[in-house]
């Protein structure tokens, strides 16, 4: 074999590959998830590092919060040591591990090009030619080979799901079933113990953390069914995105004690699968109710014995049978389609009972509020779709982009209103870009900057879009958005943010800070820390009669006249 036993002092106790990649990893060298020394170690880093990077924050930060929605109400994922015992988190390829399988993420023609990167180069070329005999593997399945010149026995290639906004849920237990069938693969050949990698790819539009969703929930039913046949499934990330996606998540699913199952009450998602961690369809459920009474004893007459045509006639005539039949026994629990239908009439009510809105000029409010799953699968799919497109015509628009950060330090996000109402004229695209643009800057902390210069002779804008923009957001915009600092507000915008205020959020839009010059934005958001369009520095001139200011035309600063 290419590899050699690891010694101790190459690879640290965290289970980091060497440069090379050619040494051995063994399992006693990786930390279980339950080993204190790990826990503390995530902990810390969760809690240090939650701030730092802004995509992704600590599902256990907020204890108290989650205490208390949390209380009454059954974990789904509840404290099992013993499952625990069996979960590595491990930063490096999954073929340097010595396990029993490694699991192989790639095409449904099992080639090398599409299979993991260097999968194959550490195998050695008889893994490529004992695939191109397996025929394919179906998108969901998964096939075994040798592992050859890999310190694993077996290796397990499995074909995952491309994504689209579309098939969400199609994509989502396909997923699963990729991870459920390698586990399945690995205990009908009597092994073990098992290195998975992140079976969705980038090249597949999949959206990374809810597919760590499915990955982490599918492993944990299928543990709880076969925990006694399997000793070690290992998570193997290659990315810092992925390792801090799956430090977040593990404590969802696998709770080391009662303090992180009960955070995980209100931090998981409203659907977690079934008893396999496949997404739930209401429309296929068998929707019969069990009998809820057992019908009382009744005594029959003896049987008589009748000729065969007698008989016939009382199959037919069965209605003295009725009788003995509960009612109940035929009620269904209400139909996909009723549920539509209301939800139809609750838009249709919500939308006459707020048609003064319209009168006032705002627009259309749309349908009743989004509950909290319905949020999170609106903004993911909007998110998946803005990952999968070139924005790029939107983004030279210059009407949102990055700023620096304000004086609490939050990063800032600007909106030139003027660019917006001159130049976009696809609101689909631009809404888009909004998701992607906001998406690592809403993780954490952070604050809006509106130039409303020059733009009060626009139309008014439409509520029922501005509402809509904020549900696809989703509720972390709305806690984490420290304030909108707008300059050059005039009384028709005034008008329309109160109106807002009113209709469309009472939470986001009473963070309203007005400035009616640039010094005054500038004792929020320093001016080096923000990028100006010329016309900003000329609206503020006309508007103020620059009383007291001086500009400097070359870089555009404004000072006060001494």
């Amino acid at each position: 074999m290419m590899y050699q036993a690891v010694p101790t002092a190459t690879t640290s106790r965290g289970g980091d590959p060497t440069e090379s990649g050619d040494y051995v990893v063994t399992l006693d060298q990786i930390p279980r998830w339950s080993d204190v020394e790990q826990r503390s170690s995530l902990e810390n880093e969760t809690g240090d590092q939650a701030h730092s990077n802004p995509r992704y924050a600590n599902p256990l930060a907020s204890s108290s919060e989650a205490g208390s929605s949390g209380n009454g109400m059954v974990s789904k994922f509840p404290v099992d040591h013993e499952i625990n015992s069996k979960i590595y988190l491990w930063r490096g390829e999954p073929w340097n591990l010595e396990v029993d399988a490694v699991v192989n993420s790639t095409n449904e023609n099992l080639d090398e090009a599409h299979s993991s990167p260097g999968l194959h180069v550490a195998a050695g070329p008889g893994l490529a030619e004992q695939c191109a005999t397996l025929g394919g593997c179906r998108t969901g399945m998964a096939k075994v080979t040798n592992a050859y010149d890999l310190p694993a026995r077996r290796v397990i290639h499995t074909v995952g799901p491309k994504y689209a906004v579309k098939y969400h849920t199609a994509a989502e237990n396909a997923l699963s079933h990729c991870y459920r069938s390698c586990l399945e693969l690995l205990i009908d050949n009597g092994l073990e113990s098992i290195a998975m990698d992140c079976i969705y790819t980038d090249a597949k539009n999949y959206p990374r953390e809810p597919a760590a969703h499915v990955a982490i929930r599918t492993v944990r039913r299928f543990l709880e069914k076969q925990k006694d046949k399997l000793s070690a499934v290992v998570f193997c990330t290659t990315t810092s995105s992925d390792t801090e996606i799956y430090k977040r998540l593990l404590p969802l699913y696998f709770p080391r004690d009662e303090h992180e199952e009960e955070v995980a009450i209100s931090k998981l998602p409203a659907d977690v699968g079934d008893e396999n961690g496949e997404t739930v369809i209401d429309e296929r459920k068998i929707r019969i109710q069990a009998l809820p009474n057992k019908p009382p004893a009744r005594s029959f007459p003896a049987l008589v014995e009748r000729p065969n045509n007698d008989l016939a006639l009382v199959r037919r005539n069965s209605n003295h049978l009725d009788s003995y039949l509960d009612p109940a026994f035929m009620s269904l629990i209400k139909d996909p389609d009723e549920r539509r239908k209301e939800q139809w009439e609750k838009t249709a009510q919500a939308q006459s009972g707020f048609n003064f809105v319209k009168l006032l000029g705002f627009g259309d409010l749309g349908g009743p509020p989004l509950s909290a799953a319905e949020e999170y699968s609106l903004h993911s799919r909007y998110l998946a779709k803005a990952n999968s497109l070139n924005l790029s015509e939107i983004a030279e628009m210059k009407i949102v982009y990055r700023g620096g950060v304000d004086t609490e330090g939050h990063p800032v996000m600007v909106v030139v209103g003027a660019h917006f109402l001159l130049r976009c004229l696809d609101l689909e695209r631009f809404v888009l870009y909004v998701i992607k643009e906001f998406e690592p800057v809403i993780q954490k902390p952070y604050s809006i900057v509106y130039f409303h210069s020059a733009a009060s002779l626009q139309v008014q804008p439409d509520l029922g879009w501005m509402k809509r923009l904020q549900q696809i957001l989703g509720r972390k915009h709305q806690r984490n958005l420290q304030a909108i600092y707008v300059l050059h507000p005039t009384f028709q915008l005034k008008a329309t943010v109160l109106a807002m205020q009113l209709f469309v959020d009472n939470v986001v839009w009473k963070k309203v800070v007005y400035a009616d010059r640039l010094l005054q934005l500038f004792k929020y958001v320093p001016r080096e820390q923000l990028t100006i369009p010329d016309f900003v520095f000329q609206h503020d001139l006309e508007v103020n009669g620059g009383k007291g200011l001086i500009v400097d035309p070359r870089t555009k600063y404004v000072y006060q006249r001494p």
